[in-house]
Parts: C-alpha cells; structure tokens; sequence
C-alpha cells in the first residue's frame, strides 16, 4: 500500500483549498490546517506535523475506529492586564495574532496496531508513530501418516 493512498488527505485537502481560496491575501502556509509528512516504513507509519507555537497541552490527539484525529484550540497571545491603577492593560495599534483552532482527521489502514500509538513532540513538530501489525504468515500444517 502506498503513502499517497494510506491516509486518504482527499477530503482534507478540499477542505484546505477552500480555505486557502477564502484566505487569497494570507499565504497559504498560515491559512487552513497544519501540513503533514506521513511516511512508511516495514513496521510503521509515522506522521510529522509542523506546529509552531504550539505546547504539548495545546493539541488533542484520539484515535477510534481507524479514524486519527488531531486537534487544538490555540492562543497567540494572552491579554496582560494592568498591574496596578497608575499602570494601565497595553492598547493594541494592530492585532495580527489571534486564537486558531484546526481539527484533522485520517483514515488509517487495517493493518495498524492500534494500542501501540505514540505520540511525542519537540521543537514544533508533532510526531505520531503508528505501529503495523506483523503481517500473517501462513501456518504450516502437518500432515500426519495413518
């Protein structure tokens, strides 16, 4: 089984040209949901996902029925509020930053193993490490002689 046919991103990936169409004056690699690399080896897939900003706690992680999902609700920035009277909470000329959710869902293939599932997550980047299940070998069988 190929990468490209594993986690079925079809229908994320209409999801993340609309936004990128509604969002024309933000560049793409801000609008929408975090990229993903999934790649393959013998006994796992793992996934990388790019979050810069993000803390472990920010981001929610299940998995049921075959279905991964990954999801935050995140803050730029926290308002600071005055410290004392003679100090008044900061007033904002411009305010870019602002609180970002996403939600990403994939359909993983059979042959995971879905107990074993790790996830970790360093300097930005998420990683889900998906075990594969050990593919059946066939069970030899004995012929006995009567």
């Amino acid at each position: 089984m190929s990468s490209y046919s594993l986690f079925n991103p079809a229908f994320s990936d209409i999801f993340d040209a609309f936004d990128r169409g509604m969002n024309f004056l933000v560049p793409a690699t801000t609008a929408g949901t975090p990229r993903v690399d999934v790649k393959e080896t013998d006994d796992a897939y793992i996934m990388e996902m790019e979050l810069p900003g993000y803390k472990d706690k920010d981001v929610e992680i299940s998995l049921k029925d075959r279905i991964l999902s990954v999801s935050s609700r995140h803050e730029e920035n926290v308002e600071k509020k005055a410290d004392s009277k003679d100090n008044k909470a900061p007033e904002y000329l411009i305010r870019e930053r602002r609180m970002t959710s996403f939600c990403r869902k994939f359909t993983l293939p059979a042959d995971i193993n879905p107990d074993a599932v790790q996830a970790s997550f360093h300097d930005g980047i998420l990683e889900i490490n998906i075990p594969r299940r050990p593919e059946n070998q066939p069970k030899m069988i004995e012929i006995k002689t009567r």
